[in-house]
């Protein structure tokens, strides 16, 4: 016998809905408060798996719980098994009147002889299933049927906007993280391009020119340095460069380079195009910087004069290769300074913007033998975000 009107357990249970936003007390409250005013003895509630096809007993009322929020010997049900898994598979409700002339029928905790089984269904996508028994034969009632289908439907939509809220607030929090990765990354590649020794390196070669009065190398390299500081700066709240304005900031960075290390190396940079419009190709920002900054500091601390950076530029429509050739001579990696670790490790920075920016920036190291003399040759290809 119903215990309520169907209105009266409609109202309540949507009532009953509305302050909660987890789907373990969505249905618990299924269970324990509507299936209770129902009249029925026995209902266990499944949610569907949708990476395992597998319907595992999350709720229950009768005897598989008899205390709060507590389901004893759990089952789980491949979809398509049974009557529960078959009625998730189709999304279609059924009633049982004599489990016994059913082969589907899959015994829980006891043998009974009728059964109920509607899916908790929305927008044709079945979240899991309500399978209510019961031991008399023919119990269940189309007007049963009828209540719990409309029951089923409240909760469907009630799990799919707590899915969809939990959703959007984990797309929120990971955007959080990118953008607090992502400063993190701008102020340590800021940090690394105006570390000490490479501004007050600069700044005494310069000051070596004034005080020689050697006034035009002196203002030349000043003008650079400044416009370098300016491209620095002006780049810290952005995520992408123009190739054409990064190609410049390149020229300002080696000429420094070479002025601090006393022409210790030379360079040349060469622009191929494969496209119209070069001067619109797009690349990520912070990233040829950090990988001359390795190159330079590394060669020069081990002492390589006489080096040759041939520096080649290759833009399509769809990408921007760098090509970077130099001699490759042996290192002392053990006995670098203390500063050298404080330059944002290049490595570091392609997983990084790999991972939050989905750039697929590569990055290739080859040795090339040309005579008696081996070259490294670094290949970087990065996405044109035109």
């Amino acid at each position: 016998m119903i215990s309520e009107s169907f209105e009266d357990i409609l109202i309540y249970f949507s009532k009953s809905l509305l302050g909660k936003e987890n789907e373990d007390d969505i249905l618990w409250d299924l269970a324990k408060n509507c299936i209770a005013k129902l009249g029925f003895v026995d209902c266990v509630i499944y949610i569907l798996d949708q990476e395992t096809d597998i319907l595992v007993q999350k709720a229950a009322y009768g005897p598989k719980s008899p205390k709060d929020k507590t389901l004893f010997n759990h089952l789980e049900i491949v979809l398509g098994q049974g009557i529960t898994g078959t009625v998730a598979k189709t999304g279609i409700a059924e009633i049982i009147n004599n489990t016994s002339e059913d082969p589907r029928y899959i015994e829980d905790d006891d043998n009974r002889l009728s059964e109920i089984c509607v899916p908790i269904a929305h927008e044709n996508i079945v979240y899991g299933v309500i399978d209510c028994e019961h031991p008399e034969i023919g119990f269940f009632t189309p007007h049963h049927l009828k209540m719990l289908t409309a029951v089923a439907s409240i909760c469907a939509i009630k799990i799919k906007s707590v899915r969809a809220n939990r959703e959007l607030a984990e797309k929120q929090d990971k955007l959080l993280k990118i953008r607090e990765e992502m400063l993190e990354l701008k102020l340590r590649a800021l940090n690394s391009q105006l570390n000490p020794h490479f501004v007050f390196n600069s700044l005494n070669a310069i000051q070596y020119f004034v005080t020689s009065e050697k006034k035009i190398p002196a203002l030349e390299y000043l003008s650079t340095f400044s416009r370098l500081m300016r491209f620095y700066l002006k780049q810290l709240d952005k995520d992408t460069v123009s190739l054409y304005n990064e190609i410049d900031m390149l020229n300002w960075y080696l000429k420094l380079q070479k002025l601090r290390y006393d022409d210790s190396f030379e360079y040349t940079i060469t622009l191929e195009k494969t496209m119209d419009k070069l001067e619109e190709a797009i690349i990520p920002a912070f990233i040829i910087h950090t990988l001359f900054e390795n190159i330079i500091e590394h060669s020069m601390f081990n002492h390589h004069k006489g080096q040759h950076f041939n520096i080649v530029f290759k833009a399509s429509a769809k990408e921007v290769i760098v090509d970077v050739e130099y001699r490759e001579l042996d290192s002392d990696v053990a006995n670098q300074p203390e500063y050298r670790d404080s330059i944002l490790k290049w490595q570091d920075q392609i997983e990084l913007l790999n991972t939050v920016k989905g750039y697929a920036i590569q990055n290739k190291n080859v040795t090339v033998t040309n005579g008696t003399k081996e070259y490294r040759k670094t290949t970087l290809t990065l996405p044109n975000l035109m």
